[in-house]
């Protein structure tokens, strides 16, 4: 991938002080290495009237790939894209904001002591990107650029010039060009946009990017139209995040607005913040309330079916009670964030001997999930379609038989306090279906006879007197010992 930076200068001004403020000499070829490949610094042009610095990265697709492998960081969350055949190598993208702030660290936070009075003066810049992956097309690079004082060209590149009628790819030419700004700004707002337009990082973003996000978008994000955009896509969408950096930039907004100091403004929200306590999120109290179940049925060794991304099984570390801890997704993704989140490759041995993970399908049955203390179906049953209720009913209650069973999931009378949900709309667009207090306690009731446990329910969050908890739960006991017939099953026989 290949990006040039221009600009011109005179007898007093040469525009060769760019090599000054890069802290690249003009006559010199510089390589640098990076984790994925090598970034080259090199001056096409370098006279006093016209300078031209280009970085030119080159990518190796197997040390990008090796460098994700087993750590949940470095690979490519762009499932479209293979391994080792993709743009990586071609298209400006993470890899090259990364290699920009690297390689030109210095000019990005505007030091410059050779220059230091060029460094904070505006310069005649122009920046000239190729190939550039734009999702949302010539129309959002504009929308990006432009506000910031850019003149933006940009021309959209044909997936075939030999077959026009096929149209537009997602890769555009780009040339900014600006009088207004210096090069400290170009590079943060570079390092910035060129991952938000690609919507893609080739690393995994931790909170620390929160950070990263608000020291280069200082002083022009916080204005920004599109700043929920670039801040969502800058972070990958991390709600968590996003919403912190939204937070983060408004005290910065209202510091501004009242020219005092953004600590002035965050004591004074902390402050009355205290005076009103910010009620317990409901997925907090659902762990709450399954944790005290497994409590009170003495349970040590738990299978956590559907565990998502690990939020419960992390809880579940916490407690020395629970020796035993397995979580079960079917979806590889979530499994490899859960992986992630509870960093199980920098678990302690003795840690680390409590917990696995694997993949399996609830919808039939499974040697490996036999002989538990407890299960838990936390928001999981919602999610099937109706039909395949009876195998998930059977593979649990039948094949694994654990001595207990925790089971929670929406009720759907709650819906009407939740003034964001429109009416007659599920919580999650992928709930197949969401029950009324007598609907699962009717289906709670009915596996529980046909398989000898015995059933009580308990509400999760507030207990509404109209129309009962946002959450319910129903605590199956089977009080055989696991893998034992009951009377029932064994007249059955």
């Amino acid at each position: 991938m290949f990006l040039t930076i221009t600009t011109t200068g005179n007898a007093e001004h040469p525009a060769t002080d760019l090599g000054f403020l890069l802290h690249k000499h003009p006559e010199k070829a510089q390589a640098f290495s990076t984790s994925f490949g090598t970034a080259h610094v090199l001056y096409p042009e370098a006279e006093e009237q016209r300078c031209t610095a280009a970085l030119l990265l080159e990518v190796d697709p197997v040390a990008l790939v090796r460098r994700g492998k087993g750590k949940g960081r470095g690979g490519a969350p762009d499932a479209a894209l293979a391994q080792y055949v993709n743009d990586r190598p071609y298209a400006a993208s993470s890899l090259l904001a990364v290699a920009l702030s690297n390689v030109f660290s210095s000019a990005m936070r505007g030091v410059c002591k050779a220059r230091p009075e060029r460094a904070a003066r505006p310069l005649p810049l122009r920046v000239e990107i190729p190939a550039l992956p734009a999702r949302g097309g010539p129309d959002l690079v504009r929308r990006l650029f432009e506000p910031l004082g850019w003149v933006v060209a940009v021309e959209a590149v044909p997936l075939d010039t030999e077959f026009p009628e096929w149209g537009d790819s997602r890769y555009v030419r780009l040339v900014l060009e600006s009088e207004t700004l210096t090069l400290s700004d170009a590079l943060r707002h570079l390092y910035v946009l060129l991952p938000v337009l690609d919507d893609a990082k080739h690393y995994w973003v931790a909170p620390d990017e929160v950070d990263k996000l608000l020291r280069a978008g200082e002083g022009w994000l916080p204005g920004h139209p599109e700043q929920k955009l670039i801040t969502s896509r800058y972070l990958s969408r991390r709600w968590s995040l996003t919403r912190e950096a939204m937070d983060r930039l408004e005290l910065i907004r209202l510091a501004e607005t009242d020219d005092s100091e953004v600590e002035e403004i965050d004591n004074a929200v902390e402050a009355e913040a205290e005076q009103e306590a910010k009620p317990t999120p409901l997925a907090v109290q659902r762990r709450e309330a399954i944790l005290t179940a497994l409590r009170d049925r003495a349970a040590a060794r738990v299978l956590d079916l559907g565990c998502g991304e690990g939020q419960l099984v992390r809880e579940l570390l916490k407690e020395p009670r629970f020796t035993e801890i397995v979580g079960v997704d079917v979806s590889v993704r979530a499994l490899t964030i859960a992986s992630r989140r509870l960093k199980l490759d920098r678990m302690g041995e003795r840690q680390a001997a409590r917990v696995r993970l694997f993949q399996g399908s609830l919808a039939y049955t499974d040697k490996r999930l036999t002989g538990y203390d407890a299960a838990v179906l936390s928001e999981v049953i919602e999610h099937l379609d109706l039909p395949r209720l009876p195998a998930l009913e059977y593979a649990v209650f039948g094949a694994a038989r654990p001595r207990t069973v925790v089971v929670t999931t929406p009720n759907v009378e709650y819906n009407v306090r939740w003034e964001t949900l429109l009416a007659g709309h599920v919580r999650h667009r992928d709930h197949r279906f969401e029950w009324t207090r007598e609907e699962f306690r009717t289906w709670a009731r009915a596996v529980a006879e046909r398989h000898g446990y015995d059933v009580e329910f308990r509400p999760v969050g507030p207990d509404d007197p109209e129309v009962g908890p946002p959450t319910q739960l129903a605590l199956f006991t089977l009080d055989t010992p696991a893998g034992t017939a009951t009377e029932k099953e064994a007249k059955a026989a």
